[in-house]
């Protein structure tokens, strides 16, 4: 993802903003071998402005419902990338295609990719990123049903189509419900069981960010008015009855479980939908695409290891318990650490040579352990993607998890 800054010392906002752009396409490039799909922390953003002039879109007859998922909400809990996938024992992998970056990852080469994974026990989330602000290229049929076509069991249609500034593709509610409806008729098309998700909602800090939630909020009003009048005349669809993609990007947890922009994001987007939270029925509206702490940008010292450390961590637990306590999919981000422009972005469960990461990332192998209760017994966890498969296979942390890993 990228973000922009405020603009108080020029020289060190652009050096931030840009490699921050880098990031994003680095991370969702990151598919088989070295993953890693950062995104960047909430930092103050530009308004988004009254979206552009609409274009006008040829008519197409509306479409026949989309049949309900089958598979339990509940149960989809993954992470960016195999490598760190397969590190905890997941069966989740998220991944982005050409369209975000990944070189290469398109045709044979994509639907080769999914495969494997799928032959490996792997179920896999895809996005497919907005390859453009508007057409020609935005309604490609070539890129979306190479993506459509690929084999995955889900398929994130645009990512953060939503947020406007120098280093994100916005696309107008208007154009976006018109790549929506391409992306989603194609999915449906190879793979009517295959889950279909409405792009992502950038991230946002709760309470402070929220006029611009509401502005998402218009922003999808916006589209389903131009579902229902350009794009299917007469058509009675409703965003309301899809399945959003979120992000959210924040240190849950640290210092304390007061902190949770994770639980503020899901009460307001439960709002939004009409759904009571305590219900367990978000996740069918709901898919956490990317879930991740922060190190820069956040009231953090990004020159204390230690906190950054603890941060991550503490985060890592907080945003997997909040997902599951309310029973929504939720994919954990990164998988991998990576390096841009000699900056390390240390927010994967595995390094960037692909190794699992202690508990503790400051500290050695094996400073930190925690002896979680599980449904089969107890299991001592040193690592960090061994710690997120336990917890997504319902372990139990101890009491003192906290101290352990703060001290």
């Amino acid at each position: 993802m990228k973000r922009s800054t405020l603009l108080i010392a020029v020289a060190i906002v652009l050096s931030s903003v840009v490699l921050t752009a880098l990031a994003y396409r680095v991370a969702l490039a990151g598919i088989v071998g070295g993953e890693a799909t950062p995104t960047p922390v909430p930092l103050a953003q530009r308004p988004t402005p009254t979206p552009s002039p609409t274009p006008t879109f040829t008519p197409t007859p509306t479409p026949s419902p989309t049949p309900s998922p089958t598979r339990d909400p509940a149960t989809i809990l993954g992470v960016e990338g195999r490598t760190a996938a397969a590190a905890g024992g997941i069966s989740w992998v998220r991944l982005g295609d050409h369209s975000c970056g990944a070189a290469g990852l398109q045709g044979s080469a994509l639907k080769n990719a999914i495969a494997s994974m799928h032959a490996a026990g792997f179920h896999v989330l895809l996005t497919l990123c907005q390859p453009s602000a508007g057409p020609p290229r935005l309604y490609d049929p070539n890129i979306i049903q190479d993506a459509a076509s690929a084999g995955a069991d889900a398929v994130q249609c645009g990512n953060e189509q939503m947020k406007l500034d120098a280093w994100t593709t916005y696309v107008t509610p208007e154009r976006f419900a018109r790549f929506y409806d391409l992306c989603a008729q194609a999915v449906q098309t190879y793979d009517p069981g295959a889950k279909v998700i409405l792009g992502s909602v950038d991230p946002l800090v709760v309470p402070d960010d929220y006029s611009k939630l509401m502005v998402r909020v218009a922003y999808l009003n916006e589209m389903q008015t131009a579902m229902n009048t350009l794009v299917h005349p007469g058509g009675h669809w409703s965003w309301r009855t899809q399945t959003l993609g979120l992000i959210d990007s924040w240190h849950n947890g640290y210092p304390g479980d007061y902190v949770n922009n994770l639980y503020g994001l899901l009460a307001f987007w439960a709002q939004q939908f009409g759904i009571d939270l305590n219900s367990g029925k978000l996740g069918e509206h709901i898919w956490i695409v990317e879930g991740t702490g922060c190190f820069q940008g956040c009231g953090l010292n990004v020159y204390n290891p230690a906190e950054i450390a603890v941060a991550h961590i503490l985060s890592l637990i907080s945003d997997v318990r909040t997902a599951m306590s309310y029973r929504v999919p939720f994919f954990y981000f990164s998988g991998q650490d990576f390096i841009i422009d000699g900056q390390l972005w240390p927010i994967g469960v595995v390094d960037v040579g692909g190794h699992p990461k202690p508990l503790r990332q400051d500290l050695g192998m094996g400073a930190r352990t925690l002896t979680l209760s599980c449904p089969q017994g107890t299991v001592q966890v040193q690592t960090q993607p061994a710690l997120l498969g336990a917890l997504y296979r319902g372990c139990q942390l101890p009491a003192n998890y906290r101290s352990v890993l703060a001290s």
